[in-house]
């Protein structure tokens, strides 16, 4: 397949980006919008959704301007345990609570890349991300999510 496009990473990149990005406002144009000081449900999809697709856009037209190496492999090992530690997240997240869960989906991630050392800076780094998150969503926002769950609490 011979294309013009200078910068195949950027473009299937740019076309990916366009897809979710439109499936996030088709998704959400059911719901009702809101404002930007009182937003409602469908408010967050359709900005970030638009925002995704534009940025989708500016990729595919950069994939014409710019040189760039061919695709690569696909790093399955990657793949799976990123997906993996997402929807161990979700089955975590109510029965662990939000702390539990995110230790989880961080780990899981991190796992994924060849460079991954636990050291005592990524230990503080991730303990500080979990506070930060714990403050951010479930005091800051109010989130009714449990920071432990059950397992813990019994």
């Amino acid at each position: 397949m011979t294309t013009c496009s200078r910068n195949p990473k950027d473009l299937c990149a740019g076309v990916i980006y366009i897809a979710v990005g439109l499936a996030a406002v088709w998704i959400g144009r059911d719901y009702a919008p809101g404002t930007g000081s009182r937003m409602g449900p469908g408010y967050f999809p359709t900005v970030l959704g638009w925002l995704l697709a534009v940025f989708g856009v500016l990729s595919v037209l950069r994939s014409f301007i710019q040189d760039g190496g061919p695709i690569g492999a696909v790093a399955w090992k990657g793949l799976a345990l990123v997906a993996g530690a997402t929807a161990l997240f979700g089955v975590l997240l109510e029965p662990a609570g939000l702390i539990p869960a995110l230790l989880a989906l961080i780990l899981v991630s991190a796992a994924a890349s060849r460079m991954f050392r636990f050291e005592v800076r990524a230990a503080a780094g991730l303990v500080a991300l979990l506070a930060f998150c714990a403050l951010v969503f479930v005091r800051g926002l109010g989130v009714p999510m449990a920071l432990l769950g059950p397992w813990f609490t019994g």
